[in-house]
């Protein structure tokens, strides 16, 4: 069935589907004080991330983390790892990606969950619960690692020393220098005088240095902000603080994206002003040399990572003194939510980054990439716990200082996201960079993946990239088997938009909600109708499951390779040590290809089996030696077995 047909199944239809699958382990799921194993469970490295096949999924899309569960039943096993995007509340414009505290979205509660088992009463035991059936069905499950937090979130008003901050006066910074947090304290501190103690059971400390340096966070946390689940009062106290910063001109440093990474100004431009449901009035920022891809997001705080040198007056910073406090606090925060939930492998948000200016030091201690903190800290619980890097593969010094290929290996990730999906299958830069990813795949330490679409990709930009090429794009995702991939939900009934489309039609503008915006979604996500190209990937997948336990993760021996000046779009492969099945794939989306001939390993014979575009076929005779294929449809992909 289509997936939305899936999540729209009567509870007790899910529980019977599962009970089939799982059997007597299903109900012990729904406890969540108990930890199902992983199916990675005795893994001692983190190899499985290198050719895991990875779906992508925004909660918000699917409103709620049980529906996780229904929609996974319509993945083939070959898709073995679940990459659910943030989990945190969030903060401006409701963005994922800017976490405004360590509790869990509320939003993602399932009343039709809860009804079912009234002790599943909170969002994070419903997440404990998912996770434990994923695992239960094959699924290694991923968490965000997201190093940086919504501008005015409760970690940076509860721990003002682990960010940079700034004061604006109008359109002028009037001070970014090292040491404001200690004023930000100072004003915090005496708010917190005026307004007394969230909650009654803590006795207030006389200074702001003993409240902010010699207490506990969750201490600081309830006395600034009240109990965990009191979220209307939370928001309101942390609001009553965002409002008294805004008044004094503090701010916390907006994340960056692109070389120099530092140096900020305050864009000018009457586009750049920004009046908020409170009647604040907020101004973006830009860096004052930019480069081609510098970028400021000014409602996202970045730690602070390291030390300023001259006292920040040039916004140069000193690698050479890490400031292990924050350090410390993601690595740890992290570890804790990994142990909870029961997290197989984190996503590195914004992997990419590395702002020395010098690139890659050929010396490195503990503190080079904090992403690589966190895995280094997890795996000593976890030896098999990996790290997906959000990372494009961009040329150097362009997204990055430095090669972004030598960084990643530095930072220790496993597999990476890659940019194969922002460009049509087909075209000849598309091919190019299939060939070079080929090349860092089998020499590198990091694998890139074969990403077929994320959610940031799912937007109205990038409409052309699926106007056709879907089918090859799964094809290759599925059956290259030591190359990982990474598909977003939504993908396998995407239609194709020769015009912009409504937006609820696209995942990307569920990532965050933004009233009065031209990116605003009305309702819930709408998906595809796409079902003929669901139903050609069904085919796809009803063969890769049956096919999967011979072929899992054999290294691929190339029939005929994908060809570096991007011109020959017939590619086709087998397996390099037991070859079972032979793999033909036509990348050109508009053209024919007739008489492709290839020479077959010796020995065997081969039969055609299947096909991405003809449901029906004239099987077609025994071949051995070389094999001729005499017709390959635009887009198509054929698979021979051997008989």
């Amino acid at each position: 069935m289509m997936p939305v047909e899936a999540l729209q199944l009567p509870f007790g239809e899910i529980m019977r589907s599962l009970s089939k699958i799982i059997g007597p382990q299903l109900y012990p799921a729904f406890d969540p004080s108990t930890s199902i194993p992983s199916p990675l469970e005795g893994e001692r490295d983190t190899s499985f991330l290198k050719t895991a096949n990875t779906v992508g999924i925004n909660v918000r899309t699917i409103q709620h983390f049980w529906n996780v569960v229904p929609y996974s039943l319509v993945l083939p096993r070959t898709q073995n790892a679940i990459h659910i995007l943030p989990i945190w509340e969030p903060g401006v414009v409701a963005s994922l990606y800017g976490p405004a505290s360590w509790n869990v979205n509320p939003e993602f509660f399932s009343p039709q969950l809860a009804a079912a088992f009234p002790h599943l009463d909170t969002v994070e035991k419903h997440l404990k619960v998912t996770v434990n059936i994923l695992h239960l069905l094959g699924k290694a499950v991923g968490v965000d690692v997201v190093p940086h937090t919504d501008r005015y979130s409760e970690m940076a008003l509860a721990n003002p020393h682990l960010f940079e901050w700034l004061q604006r006066r109008d359109m002028e910074i009037a001070a970014h220098d090292a040491h404001l947090h200690r004023k930000v304290q100072t004003l915090l501190f005496e708010h917190l005088l005026q307004q007394g103690s969230a909650v009654q059971d803590v006795e207030l400390p006389t200074s702001p240095e003993e409240f902010f340096e010699k207490t506990t966070e969750n201490t600081r946390l309830r006395v600034l902000f009240g109990e965990k689940y009191d979220y209307w009062g939370r928001l309101f106290r942390r609001k009553a603080m965002v409002r008294l910063l805004h008044a004094h001109g503090y701010e916390t440093v907006p994340a960056t994206m692109g070389p120099p990474y530092r140096g900020l100004e305050v864009d000018p431009r009457p586009e750049a002003q920004v009046v908020d449901e409170e009647g604040l009035v907020w101004r973006d920022y830009r860096l004052v040399r930019p480069q081609k891809f510098s970028r400021v997001f000014g409602p996202l705080a970045r730690y602070r990572l390291y030390e300023s040198k001259d006292d920040n007056q040039n916004w140069e910073l000193d690698f050479e003194r890490p400031n292990h406090a924050a350090w410390a606090y993601c690595a740890e925060h992290y570890q804790s939510i990994v142990a909870e939930y029961g997290f197989d492998f984190m996503r590195g948000d914004m992997s990419h980054v590395q702002m020395r200016p010098g690139g890659v030091p050929s010396l490195r201690d503990e503190y080079y990439d904090l992403l690589g903190a966190v895995k280094r800290a997890v795996l000593r619980d976890k030896p098999y716990f990996g790290y997906f890097a959000e990372s494009f593969l961009a040329p150097p010094n362009e997204m990055a200082y430095g090669d972004e290929c030598a960084h990643l290996e530095a930072a220790m990730a496993d597999s990476t996201l890659g940019d194969l999906q922002s460009e049509p299958v087909g075209t000849e830069q598309f091919v190019r960079t299939f060939w070079q990813y080929r090349q860092w795949l089998e020499t590198r330490k990091f694998a890139p993946n074969f990403t077929i679409m994320t959610a940031d990709k799912d937007d109205p930009r990038f409409d052309r990239f699926y106007l056709d090429g879907n089918e090859m794009r799964h094809f290759i995702a599925l059956f290259l088997t030591d190359m990982p991939s990474y598909m977003g939900l939504g993908f396998e009934c995407r239609d194709p938009h020769p015009q912009p489309a409504p937006n609820e039609c696209y995942s990307k503008y569920y990532v965050f909600q933004m009233p009065n915006d031209p990116k605003t979604t009305n309702g819930p996500y709408r998906w595809g109708q796409n079902r003929r190209l669901y139903e050609n990937l069904v085919r796809q997948k009803l063969l890769s499951d049956e096919i999967m336990d011979d072929i899992r993760d054999a290294k691929t021996a190339w029939l005929l390779p994908p060809d570096p000046n991007g011109h020959d779009k017939v590619i086709a492969w087998t397996q390099h040590d037991t070859p079972r099945y032979l793999f033909v794939a036509n990348l050109d989306t508009q053209h024919a290809q007739f008489d492709v001939a290839f020479e077959a390993p010796s020995g065997y014979g081969w039969k055609m089996i299947f096909s991405t575009e003809q449901a029906q076929f004239a099987a077609g005779a025994e071949q051995s030696g070389n094999i001729l294929v005499e017709k390959l449809l635009p887009g198509e992909g054929v698979v021979f077995s051997r008989v």
